[in-house]
């Protein structure tokens, strides 16, 4: 069997490398930008960091910051009105995973027409490529600056899901650590498990491949040297640098082998009751990792040696229980061993979150195939 993998042509990586972008795209004769990020950024002046750029490279820009941390269709709708408005001709994302999935949005109905919606109807289905993209990374954990991955919520029905497509990928990627810098503890704890999600999700899923499993765990070996002193120290630029190269390197696992149920039950824990993705993610993760292991015994072993546990004289059932042991030591260490009842989850909505899942794209690569049932039991025992 054949297969495709995808990335953004061009990424700057590292500390300054923001400094490098506004360069290039003056080559690329780009001259208007809509800039999609949110309210905070805007305030804290970190923005100011990609306009300056911008200014000095004489590129033009009207920035849109109405970006929730869920973004809704109506946070596209009104973006690609504005873009219209403004006539811009690209679009730049600036923040984490909110700003860019709305970029993408607002990118991709651009240049298809329609409504954000119709390209979640199977995979790959925009017929031309979106306005040019470029995103700018403030977090390490979406990864969705460099993905095929847009996640939308439709506030009408309380439904999160994903679009998947070629198309969305971006033309250029920026993750600059020094822009990280400024993320709160708890985010950058939160952002980082959800990076920690998608290595582990990606080298367990049935898309796997050689590629993707070497990218899935050099990045959870990465993660479990640096995420704990990034989120004790949000200065210490090695970790931050180690941890924008961990993330990214998930969301190239990820972005080509897919996710699992993890995923596909933490968007419904947003789409319901507006949750932190990343957070839903750390919660859920031990638990689905205990039911995958099931059939991928071998696979979280290898996760087990690759965070630092001695298994060399393990079952494979219990290397693989070690894997996932350390993995809740890692969250409880950093602050996301939390659990659903506390953040306002009621079991009664969990049978309508368990049967959205299994209706989630990211659903269909999960390497054990689950009834509703079994879903609802998964939330339950984080509850």
């Amino acid at each position: 069997m054949s297969n495709t993998f995808y990335m953004p042509p061009m990424s700057l990586m590292g500390k300054g490398a923001i400094k490098g972008l506004g360069a290039e795209l003056k080559s690329r004769d780009f001259k208007k930008a809509l800039i999609v990020t949110d309210k905070v950024l805007v305030e804290i002046k970190l923005i100011e960091n990609l306009t300056d750029e911008l200014a000095l490279n004489g590129i033009d820009y009207s920035i849109f910051d109405e970006v929730k941390p869920n973004p809704t269709e109506k946070n596209m709708e009104d973006g690609l009105a504005q873009l219209k408005a403004q006539d811009c001709d690209f679009v730049i994302s600036f923040g984490g995973g909110s700003s860019h999935d709305c970029a993408k949005g607002i990118a991709l109905v651009a240049s298809n027409g329609g409504h954000i919606r119709d390209y979640s109807k199977g995979v790959h289905t925009a017929a031309k490529p979106q306005l040019p993209l470029v995103t700018v990374n403030t977090t390490a954990g979406t990864a969705s600056e460099m993905t095929v991955f847009a996640i939308v919520t439709n506030e009408a029905d309380e439904t999160k899901y994903p679009v998947v497509d070629k198309h969305l990928t971006p033309i250029i990627a920026v993750n600059d650590s020094e822009l990280m810098v400024a993320m709160p503890a708890f985010l950058t704890a939160a952002t980082g498990m959800d990076a920690l999600t998608h290595a582990v999700e990606a080298y367990v899923s049935t898309a796997a491949t050689p590629v993707t499993d070497a990218v899935a765990i050099k990045a959870i070996e990465l993660i479990a040297l640096n995420l704990e002193a990034a989120v004790a120290d949000g200065s210490n630029i090695e970790a931050r640098d180690a941890m924008q190269y961990a993330e990214y390197l998930a969301g190239m696992a990820f972005s080509n082998a897919s996710l699992g149920y993890v995923h596909s039950m933490a968007h419904q824990l947003g789409g319901v009751y507006d949750l932190a993705h990343g957070l839903c993610n750390a919660i859920l993760l031990p638990e689905v990792s205990r039911f995958n292991a099931q059939v991928k015994g071998q696979r979280f072993a290898d996760i087990a040696k690759t965070m630092g546990v001695d298994i060399s004289n393990m079952a494979v059932e219990d290397a693989a229980e070690a894997g996932i042991v350390a993995i809740e030591a890692l969250s409880e260490k950093i602050g996301t061993a939390q659990k659903l009842a506390d953040l306002g989850v009621q079991e009664d909505r969990l049978e309508f979150m368990a049967i959205n899942a299994l209706n989630d794209a990211c659903s269909l690569t999960n390497p054990r195939k689950a009834t509703t049932e079994e879903i609802v039991n998964l939330y339950k025992k984080v509850m």
